[in-house]
């Protein structure tokens, strides 16, 4: 198991968010977190990032609570895209060569040079190296940041709506990606998502928030009809095609 949450609660002044949130990730897996806007989606990827801190409750990344690692070491076992960003006047190459921030000591290596390398030639981004981010749309921009988080060589990606800028060309192609580096590397991602099809497609296990609270976690069983009207409010049909399911609302 990688990651581990147990019992997480978290409330802004006078507004509370998150209730008892507990759940795990294994090695190898997408994890989509679903639910309606302000359902904490956002601030519990914040929590488990230790960008916010909970009320109550613990997160242990391989057994090891976050509470005991420093902020490098933090960085080197989560890579995090956020929802909100914007470009700066600083080059494609140099804003992915940030996220081997948390390794270098005293002065930038060729091992750290060939790793940025690598994320740009997986996002597709080899050609933009020199491309100032300012300059680039926001599908473009977006991948910079994917890029940047693989960078860290994380163990675990925690991701919030990473397709929200993108086409449905890359939306397929981001998420296709984000599963096949799950995979074949054994670490896991957590994926803050809005799109229920794109989420049937690509994640292995579900989180429905409902609430201030995980109203049902588990694989494709959970996601039924009755269990996405219900933290929807809209009423759905699930068909086939293909091998893949569709949600259609009625």
């Amino acid at each position: 198991m990688i990651l581990n949450v147990q019992g997480i609660q978290f409330h802004y002044p006078g507004h509370p968010v998150l209730d008892e949130a507990s759940f795990s990730v294994e090695k190898g897996e997408v994890l989509a977190v679903l639910g309606t806007n302000g359902t904490g989606k956002t601030t519990l990827l914040k929590c488990i990032n230790r960008i916010l801190h909970p009320a109550a409750g613990a997160v242990w990344i391989d057994d090891q609570p976050l509470t005991t690692l420093s902020r490098n070491a933090l960085a080197q076992r989560i890579g995090y895209v956020e929802q909100q960003r914007s470009g700066m006047r600083c080059t494609v190459f140099n804003a992915v060569l940030l996220g081997r921030k948390p390794y270098i000591r005293w002065d930038i290596t060729q091992a750290d040079m060939a790793i940025v390398s690598q994320a740009l030639d997986t996002l597709g981004l080899a050609d933009y190296a020199l491309r100032f981010l300012d300059e680039l749309s926001g599908g473009e921009l977006q991948k910079v940041v994917i890029a940047r988080a693989l960078a860290q060589e994380p163990d675990l990606l925690l991701m919030d709506e990473p397709t929200s800028s993108l086409d449905l060309k890359n939306q397929l192609e981001v998420l296709h990606l984000v599963r096949q580096i799950t995979r074949e590397r054994g670490i896991a991602a957590v994926v803050a998502m809005h799109d229920l099809n794109l989420a049937l497609r690509f994640a292995d296990r579900f989180l429905l928030l409902k609430d201030r609270r995980i109203y049902a976690a588990g694989g494709p069983e959970v996601m039924t009809a009755e269990n996405i009207e219900t933290v929807y409010a809209v009423p759905v049909v699930i068909a086939s095609h293909g091998d893949n399911q569709v949600i259609i609302p009625v």
